[in-house]
């Protein structure tokens, strides 16, 4: 068995990294899989994939899980960030990828990544969880915050914690004087791009909602990563940030504005937000990505919120690869494998309409 240590960093294009990996179109003598579903047996060989970090805590849940269910299986997860997975995947280094920003053909890549596979593209959501918008001042582990405030403290135009904004948000409240310092992503993510389309489409940010946070907003700090995100935001008085929820459990969080109530980072109020959205490519017969309701007013909805997507091709040169990511797939999307990352990492189970959906695209799997 070939055995490949991914690093953060890779570089997409490396045609000898590609060829040792399991991939997308292309054969490998990396796995011999036999017949096997979801946890079935039969399945061995070593699966290597990538991408969203918001993933990691999750993807440790699917690979304990399924590998103990087929132990002469070994799945790599690298958390190298959603862009740099959506790449790895679409230049056949990773046989499957996982981004917290959904593959289109705005920048070309749904169609490079077809091209690779010779088949459509598979996407598929297999991890829901609310972004937080996390701070750090000493005392105080909650406070109301709308679209609009956040939007004033992430483009520099709120700058005190004691802001006449914030305070109004915040009855009650001691605000201390300190200095706000919004900390963003230095790294292409897809939490980024999720973040920044939260407040486009709720609180007026100017630049385009991308994965990459604008050149045009001065002023902040940017780390690499959700973990480098919050390890700023922890040692730092008066620094905030955007995350996932299950990492800044230590930290304080905002409740933002929903109609007219505020209403906190949950599981559940994540799965009411993506039930209540529409899907992005109605009609597709492999792409469940949706598109947000970034401005429902639905009661207890939390809709700033990331959907991590899935990636694979719908159909694989290489039988044994096609095998194990259809086996592996078929798991996270599985009952079993949702309750396993709510346990791990707090995500919100798919709903079960989602859950049904994504389960048949993924059956859809097949090898050439």
């Amino acid at each position: 068995m070939i055995r490949s240590s991914i690093r953060r960093g890779l570089v997409p294009g490396v045609a000898a990294l590609a060829l040792a990996l399991s991939a997308c179109g292309a054969g490998n003598d990396t796995s011999s899989a036999g017949d096997g579903a979801s946890g079935g047996s039969g399945l061995s060989g070593q699966l290597n994939g990538g991408g969203a970090t918001s993933q990691e805590k999750a993807q440790e849940a699917w690979r304990a899980g399924f590998q103990s269910a087929n132990s002469g299986v070994t799945v790599n997860y690298d958390g190298v960030g959603s862009g740099d997975g959506r790449k790895n995947f679409i230049s056949g280094a990773f046989a499957f990828a996982g981004t917290d920003s959904a593959i289109n053909d705005d920048e070309g890549e749904l169609s490079a990544a077809a091209k690779n596979c010779a088949s459509d593209v598979v996407q598929v959501p297999g991890y829901v969880s609310p972004i937080a918008v996390a701070f750090n001042l000493p005392g105080i582990t909650s406070l109301n915050l709308s679209a609009d405030v956040i939007t004033g403290i992430f483009d520099g135009s709120i700058t005190q914690w004691n802001d006449p904004k914030i305070a109004a948000e915040n009855d009650g409240v001691q605000l201390p004087d300190t200095k706000i310092v919004p900390v963003h992503r230095s790294d292409k993510s897809g939490t980024t791009k999720n973040f920044t389309d939260y407040l486009s489409k709720a609180g007026g940010w100017k630049p385009e909602a991308d994965d990459t946070w604008p050149s045009s907003v001065s002023g902040g700090e940017a780390a690499k990563g959700t973990s480098g995100v919050v390890g700023l935001i922890t040692d730092n008085e008066g620094y905030v940030g955007y995350a996932d929820n299950s990492a800044v459990a230590d930290l304080g969080k905002a409740s933002i504005k929903v109609g007219d109530a505020f209403v906190a980072p949950s599981e559940e109020g994540a799965a009411k937000a993506l039930s209540v959205s529409k899907l992005a490519n109605e009609g597709s017969k492999t792409d469940l990505a949706y598109d947000i309701d970034r401005t429902t007013t639905e009661a207890d909805a939390y809709p700033l919120i990331l959907v991590s997507y899935l990636l694979a091709c719908q159909s694989y040169a290489d039988a044994d690869t096609g095998k194990l990511v259809k086996a592996y797939f078929e798991y996270i999307v599985s009952d079993e494998g949702q309750k396993a990352a709510e346990a791990q990492a707090g995500s919100a189970p798919l709903d079960a309409t989602v859950a049904e959906k994504a389960q048949a695209i993924v059956a859809g799997i097949t090898t050439k």
